[in-house]
């Protein structure tokens, strides 16, 4: 749904939302890529995960999971109780 540079990416709750709405989702999985090679999530991946679960939360959406892909390595938002 967005697209970054190396190192960062815009992401926009509203869209994701709008998203969901669209193809009548009752929960979701957030998912991105470190291409980097380093799967730890940062600050701003914390804090934005958290707003998309927030706004979902409003309209009876739940957030599965957020995992982020690093090379052939994978973090689980889920898996480390961040959710």
């Amino acid at each position: 749904m967005h697209e970054g540079t190396i190192n960062e990416a815009a992401v926009y709750p509203r869209l994701i939302v709008e998203a969901a709405l669209r193809h009548k989702a009752v929960s979701v999985i957030l998912a991105h890529n470190h291409p980097g090679g380093g799967m730890q999530p940062s600050k701003a991946d914390i804090e934005v995960t958290l707003k998309i679960k927030e706004a979902l939360k409003a309209i009876s959406i739940g957030t599965v999971d957020h995992v982020i892909a690093a090379g052939d390595k994978y973090y689980s938002f889920a898996e480390n109780n961040l959710l």
